[in-house]
């Protein structure tokens, strides 16, 4: 089983590295770029055939290690 977190700094977080991003697209001369958000994105194969068990582990992992709760949100999808 294939699960698929996508990390993200929650929206009232600062982002400066989106914000270079951004100015960055800008000077290339891609206008209409408003905003960027960055984070991180982790794939993780499990020994699991259940759906709900591998997603309740897969929320601990991230509560745990992978994401941190105070600055960062978290989704997961399964394949």
């Amino acid at each position: 089983m294939l699960a698929k977190i996508h990390i993200t700094l929650k929206k009232d977080v600062l982002d400066p590295q989106g914000s270079v991003i951004a100015n960055s697209l800008k000077s290339l001369g891609f206008d209409g770029v408003k905003d960027v958000r960055q984070g991180k994105y982790i794939e993780i194969t499990l020994d699991d055939n259940d759906k709900d068990s591998a997603i309740k582990r897969l929320d601990e992992m991230c509560e745990k290690l992978l994401a941190n709760m105070v600055i960062e949100d978290y989704s997961v999808e399964i394949n």
